[in-house]
């Protein structure tokens, strides 16, 4: 309705011609300047409290990282007023440096909607081929493993799906979201010699060279123009 009604108030090259916030300039044609004001008003508030969240979320994330032992225990460090804020200027200060950083890019919002496809599907290929793991070995299944032979299949084809989604999403993103997960990397290995345990596992260690390789390569195409963003 919203996308339909305004067309009954102007006509296509008014419309075409409003200013952002177009809802704004809709209203205001249909009840006078004050509802320009009005929208324009929702939306700062709408504006404001979507950043709010979001600044609390990537603190959140970190801040439950750091008392998983994922990360560094600095960045459990809460203030007085039990904010976590060592997680909160981390997390932002790296949101800056992005948005920064979108100026230099052709298509600032595709690049970041196809980059965070990619390192959202990284984890479901993980998790869809950690549920296949358990159903071909049995682990956490009792004795009589009903529904495992069931669970194989669905862990499969939910496997294979996820590396074509990931293929199809195109193969440079998955490189440079190997930039951004390297240097992440360096968290995890400090806070493995916090905790005193050993770095990684044999198959850890060949995940840890592919991220590391995926980002030199990554970077390498950015350096010479293989890569464009």
């Amino acid at each position: 309705m919203v996308t339909l009604l305004p067309y009954g108030l102007l006509d296509r090259a008014e419309l075409g011609n409003l200013r952002q916030p177009s809802m704004a300039g809709v209203l205001a044609a249909a009840v006078g300047p004050w509802g320009a004001v009005f929208v324009s008003l929702g939306l700062l508030v709408s504006v404001f409290g979507a950043f709010l969240a979001w600044s609390l979320l990537g603190a959140e994330m970190l801040f439950a990282a750091a008392k998983d032992g994922a990360v560094p225990r600095v960045f459990a460090g809460q203030n007085r007023n039990e904010v976590p804020s060592v997680a909160l200027w981390m997390s932002n200060s790296l949101v800056q440096i992005f948005l920064i950083l979108s100026l230099f890019a052709r298509e600032a919002f595709d690049l970041a909607l196809a980059l965070t496809s990619a390192k959202t599907l990284i984890p479901y290929v993980l998790v869809a081929a950690f549920a296949l793991k358990l159903a071909a070995s049995g682990a956490s299944y009792e004795q009589i493993a009903r529904g495992r032979g069931r669970d194989f299949v669905f862990a499969g084809l939910a496997t294979l799906y996820t590396l074509f989604m990931l293929y199809a999403g195109g193969f440079k993103y998955v490189l440079l979201s190997a930039i951004l997960f390297a240097p992440g990397s360096v968290l995890f290995i400090l806070a493995r010699r916090e905790e005193g345990q050993p770095l990684f596992t044999a198959i850890e260690w060949l995940i840890f060279a592919a991220v590391i390789a995926g980002a030199a390569i990554g970077v390498y195409g950015l350096a010479t123009g293989l890569i464009t963003i």
